[in-house]
């Protein structure tokens, strides 16, 4: 129970003092998290909790062998959250998790690490920054090329003035996904799951895919697409260089799920314009193979994954194809400088000094930052999920935008590359919203938007209004 009494800041916590941590979710990106944690010599991992305990033994043994002696198990996070003597959470759940666990861990008053995206919706997004700041509490997202020294080089590059004046920024996941397959009908849930914590705040639906595990992605009441997989890198990346601090003015979104039919909900082909005041960030989502990756004609003649970002400035362009290396290029397309070095450590080790100093303004990923960069996966999809069906053959244009509508050229280009009929496929075509930045909120009447800002709570795993 949280005491109605004003939380008052936290002392510095001195770097001789242990900071307990206990990571919760540990199947896929959670081992990174053990990782990280792992190789911070003043933090020791004291809890793992998983829903599903068919999945902790990696988790338990590197602890184990860490520490030399095993770490606690906890199914449920409540329990977590009762011992007092844990100092940190560490979050990575599905999607739809992340809010509340965050929410909950810095009320019991523990700091937070949350995997990307930090929300699955915009409200709870907001409801995370407010509790941070009312509670005191350090919470950092995990967009870790924010700490990436190739990074940061390659954004100070484009702050420096090294580029020229930047208006446009294009951010890519060109990364072939494959059907996950269709199921005749509901599939059983595995015995070693608490598939009611599983579900959490979102609604208990019956299992109706292959696998329950990562494949949450693609179904929208858990996951949020590859925006909110691997997008939301991109996308906080290309704000970043652009300095967009805010929602932009408004959004417009086209794409579906072509090449296959499965038990998927979300797009795997997607095309994202967002506009801000000075500047339009593009953001594009290939899940079939693409060949000739980097948009404008830098590309190749193999099929090959470009998960990025380029920046055009008036003086060159900078590419960035990782989340921590990068070239600068002048207007001939020459190389004048290189970026690169960094990993998931310095992320880490960055959230650990930051809760020592006691100074969310340490942090290099925020929770502020994460929730506006989570927004744009979800102001899009938002666009996307209320368009209207039209045939791939009747899209012309996109946004008014000269920029947009050529990548919207390159994605028919593609599609038509792997067989799709434009003739005979329909796509999602979104309207174009209007956003108020401060009420993050659409604006006009758009109720039905606006509605999709939030959803609705199971009983007992209810985000509140008021932190």
């Amino acid at each position: 129970t949280i005491s109605a009494e004003e939380p008052r800041p936290l002392k510095p916590v001195a770097a001789s003092d242990r900071l307990r941590v206990a990571v919760v979710g540990v199947h896929g990106r959670g081992m990174s998290h053990v990782a990280g944690f792992n190789g911070n010599s003043g933090v020791e991992i004291v809890t793992i909790c998983d829903c599903d305990e068919a999945v902790i033994g990696n988790a338990m043994k590197a602890v184990e062998k860490n520490r030399g002696v095993a770490p606690a198990y906890e199914k449920d996070i409540r329990r977590v959250l009762d011992d007092k003597s844990i100092d940190i959470v560490s979050f990575a759940t599905p999607n739809h998790w992340h809010a509340l666990g965050a929410i909950w861990a810095m009320q019991a008053g523990k700091d937070v690490y949350v995997e990307k995206p930090a929300s699955h919706n915009i409200w709870e997004g907001r409801k995370m920054v407010e509790t941070a700041r009312r509670h005191h509490r350090i919470c950092q997202v995990g967009t870790q090329s924010r700490s990436t020294k190739g990074m940061q080089d390659a954004i100070a590059h484009i702050h420096g003035g090294k580029i020229g004046t930047v208006k446009l920024a294009y951010a890519t996941c060109y990364k072939r996904r494959n059907s996950i397959g269709k199921v005749a009908g509901v599939q059983e849930v595995p015995k070693t799951i608490d598939y009611d914590l599983w579900c959490g705040p979102a609604p208990m639906l019956a299992l109706a895919r292959k696998s329950l595990h990562y494949d949450w992605h693609w179904t929208w009441a858990f996951g949020n697409g590859d925006l909110g997989n691997q997008g939301v890198h991109e996308m906080d990346k290309a704000r970043w260089g652009l300095k967009q601090a805010g929602l932009p003015k408004s959004v417009v979104s086209v794409g579906g799920r072509f090449g296959y039919v499965d038990d998927g909900e979300t797009a795997n082909t997607q095309l994202c314009v967002f506009e801000y005041a000075d500047a339009e960030l593009l953001f594009e989502v290939r899940g079939l193979p693409t060949i000739s990756p980097y948009p404008g004609g830098l590309g190749g003649t193999k099929e090959t994954n470009f998960v990025g970002n380029i920046w055009y400035g008036d003086k060159g362009i900078v590419v960035c194809p990782s989340y921590s290396s990068g070239v600068a290029l002048d207007p001939e397309l020459q190389v004048i400088a290189k970026f690169g070095g960094g990993g998931d450590k310095e992320h880490f080790d960055n959230f650990v000094n930051a809760v020592r100093s006691r100074k969310h303004t340490d942090l290099h990923a925020d929770i502020e930052e994460g929730h506006q960069s989570a927004a744009l996966c979800h102001l899009a999809n938002i666009s996307l999920r209320l368009g209207e069906q039209k045939s791939l053959a009747e899209l012309k244009e996109i946004a008014g935008s000269k920029d947009a509508t050529a990548a919207l050229t390159r994605m028919l280009d593609h599609l038509k590359a792997n067989g799709v009929d434009a003739d005979k496929t329909l796509c999602h075509v979104g309207p174009l919203l209007a956003i108020d930045p401060t009420t993050e909120r659409f604006i006009g009447k758009n109720d039905k938007a606006n509605q999709m800002l939030s959803r609705e709570y199971r009983k007992g795993f209810e985000i509140k209004e008021s932190v």
